[in-house]
């Protein structure tokens, strides 16, 4: 996990990045056309992909609220969807998103879910999300394969792939060998108190403690989930779904408002590999990556003088407006508490 205290360093850099990379876009695809194109938006339709992204953190919310009630613990939606809204914040600023889960997991234990179980419902979301794109980025590879003949592009790829495979086999081994799982993290415990010193010492055997407890806790939620939660996979399942089509309509709804008419399997295709360059961590909330990425990929189906514009609108609502919603959010459910304090500082 990312220490908390370095959210508030890496939110001007986060930005900083987007900003250049925007720039250097705009510098290199905006001519006179653009102007004219521009005078003619339809402001409709840039509505309604703001309201298609407002949606998706409804259905994320849902998503949420029936994997935990699933465990039998209950949680209102409303509650669910603040929640997943105020983790896009920290997302947005830490390298693969990772930030948002931890954020997840504290904020439902404050909603009365044990650890494990917060745990399970946080990870099997991020789950789903591993399945689905992976069983779709070989049918995006294949459409692109002809379209954009790179090998370095086809090689940053496979980084990404491999990067969600990885991620998505360690979860799986975690639920297979929750005992060998143990024995990992006891192993890096006792490497760092090691580096530590004495002062440490008193901490390991209860820190140890701790581990052990949550692991059997997380693994039992997934049993659960399993054996008598399965409606609950099941609702996650079809939620997850309904959330990345939601999610990937903005773009072919981002072009009808620039009069284009978008080919929706190349523009759902250019967002699955696309994703698969966000999850490489190398940046905070991926910036420079999204961008010149959505660029190079946005460009086989999109005219080169609005590239610039299309991509501005796209990452202004897949970044910019899950900093600015979700750090209302943030503040507005963590300003009674010493959390928020620390990412700040």
């Amino acid at each position: 996990m990312c220490p908390m205290n370095k959210f508030g360093k890496w939110l001007p850099l986060s930005l900083l990045i987007s900003f250049i990379s925007i720039i250097v876009v705009l510098v290199f695809t905006v001519d006179p056309t653009t102007f004219e194109i521009i005078k003619e938006v339809k402001t409709e339709y840039l509505l309604l992909a703001v309201a298609l992204h407002s949606f998706s953190y409804v259905i994320w919310g849902a998503r949420t609220q029936l994997m935990s009630n699933a465990l039998g613990h209950k949680t209102k939606l409303i509650r669910c969807i603040e929640i997943v809204t105020s983790s896009t914040f920290v997302a947005a600023l830490t390298p693969s998103s990772v930030g948002g889960e931890p954020l997840r997991v504290h904020l439902l234990y404050k909603e009365n879910l044990p650890v494990g179980r917060a745990s399970a419902v946080v990870l099997g979301e991020r789950i789903m999300d591993a399945i689905l794109m992976l069983t779709f980025a070989p049918f995006a590879l294949y459409i692109f394969r002809d379209i954009m003949q790179d090998s370095k592009i086809d090689t940053i790829f496979a980084i990404g792939q491999i990067f969600m495979a990885v991620i998505l086999v360690l979860l799986i081994y975690t639920i297979w060998k929750p005992e060998k799982t143990k024995s990992g993290m006891h192993y890096i415990v006792d490497k760092i108190t090691g580096l530590l010193g004495k002062k440490s010492e008193g901490k390991h055997h209860k820190l140890i403690e701790q581990i052990d407890h949550e692991l059997e806790q997380f693994h039992e939620s997934l049993v659960t989930f399993l054996k008598d939660g399965r409606r609950g996979l099941l609702y996650g399942a079809g939620c997850t779904a309904l959330f990345w089509i939601v999610e990937f309509t903005m773009l072919p709804v981002i072009l009808l408002g620039l009069n284009q008419e978008p080919q929706l399997l190349l523009v759902y295709a250019a967002q699955v590999l696309l994703i698969l360059l966000i999850v490489i961590p190398a940046t905070p909330g991926s910036s420079g990556i999204a961008e010149l990425g959505a660029t190079t990929l946005f460009s086989v189906f999109v005219p080169s003088s609005i590239l610039g514009i299309i991509v501005v609108a796209w990452r202004a609502l897949t970044f910019y407006m899950n900093l600015v919603v979700g750090g209302i959010i943030s503040f507005k459910i963590l300003k009674d508490t010493d959390i928020m304090k620390k990412m700040m500082k």
